[in-house]
């Protein structure tokens, strides 16, 4: 990462108005911490009103308005190709909200960059929009926590009506895949997305249960992974 980047990338980390100390930020960047203090003293010297000290961390008193003019062609690639993967692939909602933003990094690219184009794409000339009907509705009640009241049809086209807690949207391959807690069989399950035949929110929020979120789902991966090592 080149310096400049790497003072960006600081004040960006403590614009949260919290404090970051700089083991966490050398972790995050990948430099040592005497790189941090080095950084942390030039950017005050510089007019960047940073406060802290050394052991306890740093922060942003007021608000600073860094214009995001430093990325170079490989993140600027990134971007991009996220942001078609999105729009291909991420609902009607989420495709809306990537071209907007799409728009605004555009328009603080520094001129060496304003012509630049990945060659990467993502089309979605054959995309049955159909199986993102209901990607929208999902990702909204995953993140609110809503119940939601699902009917299913299975690989061997058998259907079911389920109560869920949906916890997170995962891409695997071309296809959605929706984690939930199943209030039918008591256990995670994954649904695909393309396979769901109705759902409705139940306006009923579920909370915190140990045992039944998204993390505990993850350990549980990993562990049979570690196991049938």
């Amino acid at each position: 990462m080149r310096r400049a980047d790497r003072l960006f990338q600081i004040v960006q980390l403590l614009k949260g108005r919290r404090l970051v100390t700089a083991q966490q930020m050398a972790e995050r960047l990948e430099v040592s911490t005497r790189t941090i203090y080095r950084d942390i003293q030039d950017l005050s010297l510089s007019g960047i009103p940073i406060e802290g000290e050394a052991g306890v961390g740093y922060l942003l008193r007021h608000e600073v308005n860094v214009p995001p003019l430093m990325f170079n062609e490989q993140e600027l690639e990134a971007i991009q190709v996220g942001m078609r993967m999105v729009q291909a692939w991420g609902g009607h909602e989420l495709s809306s909200a990537a071209k907007q933003a799409m728009i605004k990094v555009e328009a603080v690219l520094p001129a060496r960059l304003q012509a630049y184009q990945s060659l990467m794409f993502a089309p979605d000339f054959y995309i049955n929009n159909q199986e993102f009907a209901f990607l929208d509705v999902l990702r909204k009640a995953s993140r609110e926590r809503e119940y939601l009241q699902l009917s299913y049809q299975d690989a061997n086209q058998s259907a079911s009506q389920r109560l869920i807690r949906p916890l997170a949207l995962y891409f695997w391959k071309g296809v959605w895949t929706l984690l939930a807690w199943c209030e039918l069989r008591n256990d995670f399950r994954n649904f695909r997305v393309d396979r769901v035949i109705d759902l409705a929110p139940q306006a009923d929020h579920f909370t915190l249960t140990p045992g039944q979120e998204m993390t505990d789902y993850i350990a549980l991966m990993q562990a049979q992974y570690q196991e049938s090592l």
